[in-house]
């Protein structure tokens, strides 16, 4: 059964190169406008990775201008962490950083295991499928929860 909408998520992975940032995008192209959504990494040392750019041009989310940032930095910039409604962990650093960030806040905190598709295949086409692999954990979690996307979304691979 799905659940109502929160205002505000964010998701979180390690570098926020890979898995948040396409949770990111595909919650947005989901559900619309309607919650605020942002992602962060654990840290903030590689750009956008192309993989993730690429299997989500797929699917019509456009990730290519996503600039990666930290927990740190959101905090720098001005986000405060007890302003969203909930926090959806990638990986299990980006889950024990949340956890301890939000000790102090009424906040919710999800663990969502979805692969890290880094290093994995030899080919291209062969990285491209684990990548999809990431991507299509991903939408299984957010119709998981969410129910069905509110716009219809038709893969091109």
């Amino acid at each position: 059964m799905s659940e109502p909408l929160p205002q505000s998520v964010l998701f979180c992975c390690d570098h926020n190169a890979v898995r948040s940032p396409m949770a990111e995008g595909l919650m947005k192209k989901f559900y619309g406008e309607g919650t605020y959504v942002q992602s962060v990494g654990v840290k903030n040392d590689m750009e956008i990775d192309g993989f993730s750019v690429a299997v989500c041009e797929e699917m019509g989310v456009e990730l290519a201008r996503h600039r990666s940032r930290s927990f740190d930095e959101m905090e720098q910039w001005g986000d405060d962490l007890s302003s969203f409604d909930l926090v959806i962990a990638l990986s299990p650093a980006s889950q024990r950083r949340a956890l301890e960030l939000t000790r102090y806040f009424h906040l919710d905190v999800e663990y969502w295991p979805i692969l890290d598709p880094t290093g994995l295949g030899e080919t291209r086409a062969d990285k491209l499928a684990q990548y999809r692999k990431a991507r299509d954990q991903i939408i299984g979690k957010l119709t998981e929860r969410w129910g069905a996307p509110k716009e219809t979304i038709c893969p091109t691979s």
